[in-house]
């Protein structure tokens, strides 16, 4: 029998405790008029009506600038056009729930839901907290790798589309095509959604004006990941980056570390005989999730919602997920990559974990784990993998 608390299973608080990082990070930035990254992401909008171009600076406004693709501008909408303090409070709810439905659709028991939500909420605390759209950008790659399970290929193909139109990320979710029962469905669907969601902005501007945003963002993101290259600061803390910081070489360059990136993650998707075992296509999702990550030199504090996510659901699948192995990783997880460049620590212990990119090296031990599984291994059949993991 499930144990109840004031009438909610242990599993329903950490609901209640997603929603309430949420709203308290929701209060603690508007209050504050601290809302900078809200505040982006609602101009948007409003730059696509009056047909400003969206990637200027715009000092008066906000600071820094827009970085996500022109079909984020209509779909931020129903949070722009509101007032200000309820379109950002409904906007750090919709990615607590899309975070929340993601995992609650993995096929796992609760019981081990609730440690990938308590296993993930610190870096979810972290977007959170800078009002960063990574936990939605997580959530549609799990959920699109969930639907395509479920032969639902054309609502899974339209969230791959719509998140490679925000953030490029998602790209990545065109790999499940190779586990969909149905590929002519997902052909069809993905160019379809892609022509939708490529025109679904329009309907707020003009095409010209569109068409023309759309090569401003790859000029954009050109010019960000080359800004990106560092050997300090809080960004490019990515496999490149590490290597970077740790030959004290800023001109590393990200080519071979991309090419080789892709061919570690390709190898396993030409191993067939394995595709028929749920457990090989979760790991597959575990890589998608830690390598959009590892391999982007634009990853920093916030972005590791990601990552985590792949790491910490890969070691919850696995059916020793407490070995010594697992247990360090873990900690090192929550204390390294979760709490490492928070004022968990004092100053200089941070500057240094910043200095060499440590955020990103308990993520980069456990992706290499999962390739190498992924590249060897004989993954067991769906019966004895669903018996012990899905079990109440």
């Amino acid at each position: 029998m499930t144990k109840r608390f004031l009438y909610l299973t242990g599993y329903q608080w950490v609901w209640v405790l997603y929603l309430a990082v949420a709203v308290y990070c929701w209060q603690f930035k508007y209050f504050r008029h601290i809302d900078n990254n809200y505040l982006i992401f609602r101009q948007a909008y409003y730059h696509a009506r009056a047909g400003l171009n969206l990637y200027l600076l715009y000092p008066a406004e906000y600071s820094d600038v827009f970085l996500y693709g022109p079909t984020f501008t209509i779909l931020v909408a129903p949070f722009a056009i509101p007032s200000e303090a309820v379109g950002f409070l409904l906007w750090q709810i919709l990615n607590a729930l899309a975070f929340l439905l993601a995992v609650h659709l993995l096929p796992f028991n609760k019981r081990i839901k609730t440690a990938i939500l308590l296993l993930c909420v610190i870096e979810f605390s972290n977007t959170s907290h800078y009002m960063q759209i990574n936990a939605f950008i997580a959530a549609i790659i799990i959920i699109s790798f969930m639907l395509v399970k479920k032969s639902k290929d054309e609502w899974a193909t339209l969230l791959i589309v719509a998140g490679t139109l925000i953030k490029f990320y998602p790209v990545v979710g065109l790999a499940f095509f190779l586990f969909s029962r149905n590929k002519l469905k997902f052909i069809v669907s993905t160019a379809v959604w892609a022509g939708v969601m490529f025109a679904l902005p329009m309907l707020i501007s003009s095409p010209h004006y569109i068409i023309q945003s759309y090569q401003d963002w790859f000029h954009e993101l050109n010019l960000k990941n080359s800004m990106n290259v560092s050997l300090t600061g809080s960004i490019d803390w990515c496999i490149m980056g590490v290597a970077r910081r740790l030959t004290q070489n800023a001109a590393l360059p990200n080519t071979p570390f991309l090419i080789a990136g892709a061919i570690i993650f390709a190898i396993p998707l030409l191993r067939f005989k394995q595709f028929s075992s749920l457990k090989f296509q979760l790991q597959v999702l575990c890589s998608a999730l830690l390598m959009v990550v590892l391999f982007s030199t634009g990853s920093e504090h916030p972005t590791y919602i990601i990552a985590t996510a792949g790491a910490v659901i890969y070691t919850m699948m696995q059916d020793k997920p407490f070995t010594t192995f697992n247990m360090v990783m873990l900690v090192l997880l929550l204390v390294i990559t979760g709490l490492g460049p928070s004022d968990a620590f004092p100053g200089p212990a941070r500057e240094w974990m910043s200095s060499l990119a440590m955020k990103a090296w308990p993520c980069i031990i456990i992706w290499i784990k999962i390739a190498y599984e992924l590249i060897f291994k004989n993954f067991p059949a769906d019966e004895e993998f669903m018996l012990n993991k899905q079990a109440v």
